[in-house]
């Protein structure tokens, strides 16, 4: 489907721009899975400043929705009515280390390249960031972690802009971190750097704990196919993927879609699948393990978008 083009309208509005604006861009490319419909509106800033501007004039009705790498999202068939913006460039890119065994990366920047750059200052405390699929601002907003570690452990403060178009610095505590979520995903801001606190450490112990980390995922998880991550928290009590194997659906499909014969966390585009079929896999996996266990499994992968 196309949606209506509203770039003229927006330009108008904000001469000054210097982010990239498009109509109707498949966003597809864009995840992991390789699924899912256009943007009716997609916005790459030149900046911060960039980003401020657009917002602080953007009309109110018109939704606003972030993505990151696409790494742990489906966007479905139907795509994301409104602007998505997708922060790239230098602007959201730098990595740079600070005093007081700090580190300071922009949202855009991979979590494994916020991994290596603290081994590369010799900064413990930040190598389970290389095995995590995405970017600093997808890990700020889900509390992202792995191997023993997560971002609440290392987070010192996060800034972003809000959908007003203001410039705020969000503290520790303000980020209302929790398992694999926090307080700020339920607030309208677009995070653009943050700031992490590691500890002095033995640059080669650091770089061998990455590569513990490195092996650990190569060996148990498929992430040579077109997936997203980890599908399903682990309830409490519970871990997702003995649930999901218990309750007969390794290897389990719908469509073009298959949960993982690897790791039945993940959910796989075999090729050819829809966001419908992925999707639609992970609510039969939900189904068949509430059926079996009584564990209502929650979702961890972000779905955006309307239906087609």
């Amino acid at each position: 489907m196309a949606f209506q083009d509203l770039t003229s309208d927006i330009r108008a509005a904000v001469p000054a721009l210097r982010g990239r604006l498009l109509a109707n861009q498949d966003l597809s490319a864009l995840t992991w899975f390789r699924v899912g419909g256009p943007a009716q509106l997609l916005f790459t800033p030149a900046d911060e400043e960039d980003l401020a501007y657009l917002l602080g004039r953007l009309p109110e009705e018109i939704p606003v929705t972030v993505i990151g790498l696409g790494s742990n999202l489906i966007v479905r068939d139907g795509g994301i009515p409104g602007l998505v913006i997708r922060l790239g460039g230098k602007g959201f890119t730098e990595i740079a280390p600070e005093p007081d065994s700090r580190l300071r990366a922009g949202t855009a920047v991979p979590d494994v390249k916020v991994a290596r750059a603290a081994a590369d200052a010799a900064l413990d405390g930040l190598a389970f960031y290389r095995g995590i699929p995405g970017s600093i601002g997808g890990a700020l907003r889900m509390n992202a972690g792995a191997h023993g570690g997560e971002t609440t452990d290392v987070l010192v403060s996060a800034r972003g802009v809000t959908r007003k178009g203001e410039l705020v610095t969000l503290s520790h505590t303000q980020m209302g971190f929790t398992y694999r979520n926090s307080a700020a995903s339920t607030r309208d801001i677009i995070f653009t750097s943050a700031l992490f606190q590691g500890r002095p450490g033995d640059q080669v112990a650091i770089q061998a704990e990455m590569d513990r980390v490195t092996q650990a995922r190569e060996a148990a998880q498929p992430i040579k196919e077109r997936t997203g991550g980890s599908t399903f928290k682990n309830p409490e009590g519970g871990k997702a993927w003995k649930l999901i194997d218990a309750a007969g659906c390794r290897g389990l499909r719908v469509g073009g879609a298959q949960v993982s014969e690897m790791h039945c966390n993940f959910l796989i585009n075999t090729g050819g699948a829809t966001a419908a079929d992925v999707e639609g896999l992970g609510e039969e996996v939900r189904r068949r393990v509430k059926e079996n266990s009584g564990f209502e499994l929650q979702w961890e992968i972000k779905r955006l978008g309307i239906a087609a």
